[in-house]
Formats: structure tokens, sequence, C-alpha cells
């Protein structure tokens, strides 16, 4: 069977599966109570929306690997510290953690992680700044998709193109335990985001960004992006730009205020622009979607070009972030 088509298989399997296992899900999520519920603040769907999508999505992106994939030790701890992941994020859910238990939980998940070999591997960096780097990546990165799920089909869209981007990327170098998984991931992430798109039937949950956030750190970090040109490295900075984005802009809106950086507030670059402007959830995960294609496109792009033309292009990318969240901080929000 071609590479071509196993990833259509599996993108297919994992796709199906989701469309079944996320109504299960959702309809649990309902019995139990596990729903996001109105709150005038941050939170002003019409009724409550039932968690628990995610685990929907983490089934399926399981079953679909079992029928078309071999597990290698590096995979089964990827797929090992995803599923602690999940479970912290499940108990979270619930209302259960507080913040810097949430905390640990992915640092112990990262911990698994690095255990079982998957962590960064750039031949000039030594073991222990590659170590905490991952560490510091792999937190971020969890926390960014986290921060994002703030409005209908935004996290699982970005998620979702992301996957996308680094399934090419894997393709455009031959390394097919990468594009298989990461293509699960997108099949996944598609299934769910039918039900997640505006107006949004199911929400991921902590359960599912969480886990989300690990697979997109985890996969983007360990892919290969360059041979020549070492400027190529930021790859992964540019194809999860979106969160990465609004995972800063919160953070320094937040320090502005005085507030604690995990304390909710209104300052998400997705509440700014549906508050100011009457934009509809719709539209904004679009807009983010296709930045985040655009983001890939030239994450893409930097691989295979020269480390001079590839820092002349992240310094226009660099003021036009700067530009970006100079205007975005005008569009204050009403609380």
């Amino acid at each position: 069977m071609t590479d071509t088509i196993l990833s259509f298989l599996c993108f297919i399997l994992a796709f199906g599966f989701a469309l079944y296992f996320v109504p299960v899900f959702r309809q649990a999520a309902m019995k139990w109570g596990v729903v996001d519920k109105p709150d005038g603040r941050l939170k002003h769907q019409r009724a409550p929306v039932p968690y628990l999508g995610g685990i929907g999505v983490y089934i399926a992106f399981l079953l679909a690997l079992s029928f078309v994939f071999e597990f290698s030790p590096q995979v089964l701890g990827l797929l090992l510290s995803g599923t602690i992941m999940l479970l912290i994020g499940l108990v979270d859910d619930f209302g259960v953690l507080a913040p810097y238990q949430k905390l640990a939980g992915q640092f112990l998940a990262t911990f698994v992680l690095i255990k079982s070999g998957v962590y960064i591997k750039v031949e000039f960096f030594p073991v222990w700044v590659a170590i905490p780097l991952t560490a510091i990546w792999m937190v971020g990165v969890i926390n960014a998709i986290n921060i994002i799920d703030i409005s209908d089909g935004l996290s699982s869209g970005v998620a979702f193109c992301a996957s996308l981007m680094l399934f090419v990327i894997a393709l455009l170098n031959h390394n097919i335990t990468i594009a298989i998984l990461t293509i699960a991931l997108a099949g996944a992430i598609l299934g769910f985001l039918i039900f997640n798109w505006q107006p949004a039937k199911v929400y991921l949950g902590d359960t599912g960004s969480l886990f989300i956030g690990l697979m997109l750190g985890a996969l983007s970090m360990i892919g290969s992006y360059t041979k020549d040109n070492p400027v190529a490295y930021v790859a992964p900075v540019l194809l999860l730009g979106v969160p990465i984005f609004d995972t800063f802009f919160v953070i320094v809106m937040r320090a502005k205020k005085g507030l604690h950086p995990f304390l909710g507030s209104p300052d998400h670059f997705a509440i700014r622009l549906k508050r100011t402007f009457g934009w509809s959830a719709q539209r904004v995960a679009l807009i983010s979607c296709a930045a985040t294609l655009v983001l890939g496109g030239i994450a893409i792009l930097i691989m295979f070009l020269d480390p001079f033309s590839s820092l002349a292009i992240l310094a226009v990318l660099a003021v036009f972030a700067i530009g970006l969240a100079l205007w975005m901080n005008r569009l204050e929000p009403t609380s």
C-alpha cells in the first residue's frame, strides 16, 4: 500500500470515527452535567454547551491509527503522554483542578514524552539545552491551543489547518510516521469541527484542547525542516503562530491590567474582534484558519530558502505581528 493511499485511509477512518463518537460523548456530557454555562461575561452562548468532544477526537485518532499503523516505542510514548494529558483535561473539565495542578500535569506528560525519546533534536543544541527547551515548547503549545478555545470553531479549526500543514511537510521529507500521525489527527479534528462550528453543539473542553495541544507541540517539534538553513528551525513557531500570538497577547494584556495570567479575561483577539466589529465566530475562525495556512506556507517556503532571505521574511512577519498587537490593544473589549 502506497503512503498516499495509507494516509487517505487513515484520514477517512479518523474522520468517520469522530463523526460517530463525538455525538456519543456529547450526550454523555449532557447526562453528567459536564457543560459550559453562559455567564454573561466571557461566555455568551444561548444555552449550556456540553464538553467532552475531545474524548471523541482522542478515540477516533487512536482507532484510525490502530487500523493502519505499527506502533514504535517512541510513538507509544507519544500516545501515552497524550493520554495523560487527556486525563488531566478530563479531571479539569469536572472543575476539580487548580491552575497550578493542571500545569504540573502538563510537565508530567512532557516528562513522559522526553523519557520516550521524543524531544528537540538539533545538532547544535546539547542535550542539557534541548531538554529544557522541549519542556518550555511543549507546555507553551499545550496552553496556547487551550487558550484560543474560546470561540466556536476557532481552536479546532486552527488545529486542523496546522495538522494539515504538518502533514504536507512530513510528505515533503518522506517521513511516513509523522505523516500518518498528523493526517489521523487532522481527520479526527475535522470530524469534531463539524459539531463545533458556529453555533457549536459541543466543545473540546480541556480534555480535547490539552490533548491536541500536546500532539501538535510534539509532532511539530520532531519534524524535519532543514538540512542547510538553520533559520528554518523556527518553522514550528510559524505553523502555530495564531495560538502563540494570542497567548503572548493575552498574557501582556492581563499583566497590563494587573491580572493573573491564568485568570480568564476578554482580552483574546477573537473576543476583541467580535465585540468591536460585530464579527461572527464563524468569520473569526475562517480568518484564523486562513492565517494558519498562510503561515504554514511561509514555513514551507523558508525550508527551501537561504538564511538571509529567511531572516528577511521573519523580520517582516515580526513587524507585522507587533503592529497587529498594537492595533488589537486599541480594541479594548467591554467586560
